[in-house]
């Protein structure tokens, strides 16, 4: 995002108009009486496919407190159950993209532990034969999480799942909410009309409702709000971005003026 402002101003200097797809902080809502194991299925997909190097990865799971001890419990069993190692394996996640990228997400990881929440598995380097220091992050679940802590409030763009309780739905809103991003988001409802509550009221550009946010298709627009970004793609949307529209007229008959 701070690139990109950089790049949308300078767009705007040169009277070319900025079609922005930034960073996002995408919130994985799940109410009490949300199907338990349909919302964990889609959290560990939404976390840590492509070792959550996406921009539209779950970032926040922001779960009721009636069923939160039962969804940690899920999703460190599943985290468990994922295979991280080398790229040339079979292998759930891989490497991320560089020793940067890696060191930071492992320090939001330490930062936020240090701020009071709990490390329920991972958090650390996967071990590979013959790497000393590897690229590997290891699948990282973080629970007692609230919104403020390092690895809820930033993009942390990796294999981490911080889970935030809430106690009823305008809290849930309201933590979803706390973000400057707008990008994408999904909620788990056992009421389809609650879903569809949350889901109008979330200020993000997309929202999945029964699903996880990474859900990109040609033919449905795709786009944020806020800090991640302006602009639309896909679709139409991005024809308009791309191109201008022009005026040509042909008046068949002569006309009278009144000059």
């Amino acid at each position: 995002t701070e690139v990109g402002r950089r790049v949308a101003a300078t767009a705007a200097e040169n009277l070319a108009t900025p079609a922005m797809e930034l960073g996002g902080n995408n919130a994985h809502v799940v109410t009490a009486d949300a199907d338990l194991e349909r919302a964990v299925d889609g959290a560990v997909f939404g976390s840590f496919i492509h070792q959550g190097q996406v921009c539209i990865s779950i970032n926040r799971h922001v779960v009721h407190d009636a069923i939160y001890d039962d969804y940690v419990t899920h999703l460190v069993d599943r985290a468990e159950s994922l295979v991280a190692g080398s790229a040339h394996d079979e292998v759930h996640l891989g490497p991320v993209i560089d020793e940067s990228q890696r060191d930071q997400m492992l320090e939001y990881v330490e930062e936020t532990i240090d701020a009071g929440a709990t490390l329920e598995t991972g958090g650390g380097i996967v071990d590979l034969d013959g790497v000393e220091d590897s690229l590997v992050v290891e699948p990282t679940v973080l629970s007692d999480v609230t919104n403020d802590m390092v690895a809820a409030c930033n993009e942390h763009f990796g294999p981490i799942a911080p889970v935030i309780p809430f106690s009823d739905i305008d809290e849930a809103i309201e933590i979803a909410n706390d973000t400057e991003f707008g990008l994408s988001g999904s909620v788990h409802a056992g009421d389809l009309e609650t879903a569809r509550s949350i889901a109008d009221r979330m200020e993000t550009g997309m929202v999945h409702i029964g699903d996880q946010p990474i859900n990109d298709e040609a033919h449905v627009p795709f786009g944020g709000t806020g800090a991640s970004g302006m602009g639309g793609y896909n679709t139409e949307e991005f024809l308009r971005e791309v191109t201008e529209t022009k005026w040509i007229s042909i008046q068949r008959e002569p006309r009278e003026y009144p000059l």
